[in-house]
């Protein structure tokens, strides 16, 4: 199984942050669509399966969370080997094209913007007609632990959202890396799979996966709005996100491979 060396993984992020900020808007949003969708079945099958165990949950949380984590990885899994367009991963991946000069900072906002919205839409589409209407968490313990996410995700402060989104990212950026790195689908695979599960296991906040489990908890009937989702919660975890992805991963691997 052969791999890249990290300055040739950088180099080969550095063309791919090209295409993906030169990319048409038509295209960028539907893969953006996508990208949210296959997230947001990782964070279903997580609800389903680590939410599924309540009495695991009482008696060993540690390993509540490993299985909670163990499973969520197949949403980036998806993006990576289907193709769409992540904006967490995106954070990382379009910097280096920016700071070596190849593309500009406004092609990058419009990246992160448009990838954003269509990861939104994407996860809406999963909460509502693929988790909502077809009732997967009507009942406990589905209902109590998708209710209890959500709440719990809106009871946090600004500060540790933020630093929380800040791990959460340079993990999943990392992942992304490995994946990039990886010159096989199985490697790949294996490259995603414990840095995702490590960031789950540990609690940290990831922007796109919130799209999920806060608006389906909300759509549950959890004690949450609609402005705890967007306000208290999604504006620091993305800030998070964009440090952890863009500076300790992006701008960082740039400095010392490519710049």
């Amino acid at each position: 199984m052969g791999f890249k060396s990290p300055k040739e993984t950088t180099c080969s992020v550095d063309n791919i942050g090209c295409n993906k900020i030169g990319m048409a808007m038509g295209p960028l949003l539907a893969l953006g669509f996508l990208a949210g969708a296959f997230i947001a079945f990782g964070g279903l099958l997580a609800v389903i399966v680590g939410g599924g165990v309540p009495d695991i949950k009482l008696a060993n949380p540690g390993l509540q969370k490993f299985i909670f984590g163990a499973v969520f990885p197949v949403g980036l899994i998806l993006v990576v080997v289907a193709g769409a367009e992540l904006f967490t991963g995106n954070t990382a991946c379009c910097i280096p094209a920016v700071l070596s000069g190849k593309a500009s900072w406004s092609g990058l906002a419009r990246n992160w913007t448009f990838s954003y919205v269509g990861n939104l839409i994407g996860s809406l589409f999963v909460v509502l007609f693929l988790t909502y209407m077809t009732g997967l968490f009507a009942s406990d313990p589905w209902l109590s632990s998708i209710t209890g996410i959500a709440e719990a995700k809106v009871s946090q402060g600004f500060w540790p959202l933020f630093f929380k989104g800040v791990g959460c990212n340079w993990l999943v950026c990392l992942a992304v890396w490995l994946a990039i790195a990886s010159d096989d689908v199985a490697s790949k695979i294996f490259g995603v799979w414990f840095p995702i599960m490590a960031f789950v296991a540990i609690g940290f906040e990831h922007s796109v996966a919130n799209m999920f489990f806060i608006p389906a908890g909300i759509m549950y009937g959890a004690a949450v709005t609609w402005a705890d989702f967007f306000i208290v919660n999604l504006i620091p975890v993305t800030l998070g996100n964009i440090v952890g992805g863009g500076l300790f991963v992006g701008a960082i691997y740039w400095y010392i491979y490519d710049h």
